[in-house]
């Protein structure tokens, strides 16, 4: 008989974005491994970003149970636009550049909305499934931030019930980036942090994505912490032809403050130093972008080769990676950083495309590439070795000969890390 799992997460489809694909395929391959996933979700959730295509992965035979959601986003729309909706993907302006509206609301959202601003779900969804888990056969639940008042929901339920609870970290709570940006009070710091250490600590186990996040924890409790990063899943076939041009792609959000300015300087060098590069060079950029990004770009001559995409669904996305020349991987150069594991990495290494990957230095990251030989990791400082080395992809391009040659990618296929799952279940 297989084992019952109640799986509370806020992401789902039709949900856009990376924080839906992590559970969707974890639930796809469950049931693999005897296990019957219940999927608990909002039932009129006010996602940023919306993918319909990601319904085709919901199997007719899940279990999904609902609850009305009430999200601050829709008022705040009606007093700010579209800079609540920015917001809400985390697109947060450089402070001096911010505007009384968005200063006034990152206040709002750091100090009135404690964890986040879902919390009003949590009192009605732990009084429906607290009914729901007595009824059912249900003993383990399974919980999954951000948004991290999601552990809430485990946490009242672990105290009124005591069943199993593993809480899953898809990014850390108190020392992830955008937390510094929400003009919290000392009071307000001081209960997040408070919040995150009942969570870390009433949990039976605890699942994160990379192995600095599980450091950082193991300062806080003592509980059982496993690495189970995000993956790739088995691709359905995709017609296309690899793009003509030398095309560097970045799939997904390049905020602000993730900006690669070494890497526009290489390239607006490389376009003045090579008489056929300006012919042959192409910058996508698919998903939102911030405007200190776009300003960067065009102050190093690079507007007239940039693509602005904007928003796809996933399978477009992929669609991108595939037939790309080279890939892009940027995150922020911060210590805070370094604990992220871009969901998009494992898609990226099994496109069969090189990845040019910027970002902090310890980040797990540049472990991954090297271990799979599918791409190179660079600090901020690398000018020299970056530059080197999109010279040599161009000319190996030149010849037709770019190619990724990539190694051991199958312990990273979302059925082997659904085992994994499976286990600590």
């Amino acid at each position: 008989m297989k084992k019952n799992v109640l799986i509370v997460t806020y992401y789902w489809p039709p949900a856009g974005g990376p924080g839906v694909q992590r559970w969707l395929k974890f639930v796809k391959y469950l049931p693999e491994f005897n296990i019957n996933p219940i999927v608990f979700i909002p039932d009129n959730a006010n996602y940023p970003l919306v993918d319909e295509s990601l319904v085709e992965d919901v199997s007719e035979d899940l279990t999904i149970l609902k609850s009305p959601i009430s999200e601050p986003y829709k008022f705040a729309k009606l007093l700010s636009g579209k800079k609540a909706t920015t917001i809400s993907k985390g697109i947060i302006s450089e402070q001096t550049k911010q505007s009384r509206i968005e200063r006034l609301m990152l206040y709002i959202r750091g100090n009135f909305f404690i964890p986040d601003a879902r919390k009003s779900w949590v009192k009605p969804s732990v009084a429906l499934l607290n009914n729901y888990i007595s009824k059912n056969n249900i003993d383990t639940i399974i919980t999954t931030g951000p948004p991290h008042s999601v552990h809430l929901i485990g946490l009242k339920l672990k105290e009124r019930i005591g069943l199993k609870w593993i809480a899953d970290f898809r990014d850390p709570w108190t020392t992830i980036g955008y937390h510094k940006e929400l003009k919290l009070t000392v009071a307000s710091e001081a209960k997040h942090k408070r919040l995150e250490s009942q969570v870390l600590n009433a949990a039976d186990h605890i699942i994160v994505t990379s192995n600095p996040t599980k450091v950082e924890f193991e300062a806080i409790t003592t509980k059982p912490i496993h690495v189970i990063t995000n993956g790739y899943d088995d691709m359905k076939r995709i017609d296309f032809l690899l793009d003509k041009k030398f095309t560097l792609s970045h799939i997904g959000s390049l905020l602000s403050k993730r900006n690669p300015k070494i890497l526009w300087q290489v390239l607006s060098e490389l376009e003045k130093e090579i008489s056929t590069f300006s012919n042959d060079f192409q910058l996508n950029i698919i998903g939102s972008i911030g405007m200190d990004v776009l300003q960067s770009i065009h102050d190093w001559g690079l507007g007239n080769y940039f693509n602005n995409v904007g928003y796809v669904s996933h399978s477009e996305a992929i669609k991108y990676q595939k037939q790309s020349q080279l890939l892009l991987l940027i995150e922020i150069d911060s210590e805070d950083t370094k604990c992220i594991i871009p969901g998009k990495l494992f898609e990226y290494m099994v496109s069969n495309r090189p990845i040019i990957a910027l970002g902090p230095e310890e980040s797990d990251v540049e472990d991954i590439l090297k271990s799979t030989n599918t791409g190179q990791y660079f600090l901020y400082e690398d000018y020299t070795r970056l530059k080197q080395t999109i010279l040599q992809h161009y000319e190996a391009f030149k010849k037709g000969e770019l190619k990724s040659h990539p190694i051991g990618l199958q312990k990273y296929s979302r059925r082997s890390l659904t085992e994994s799952l499976s286990k600590i279940v």
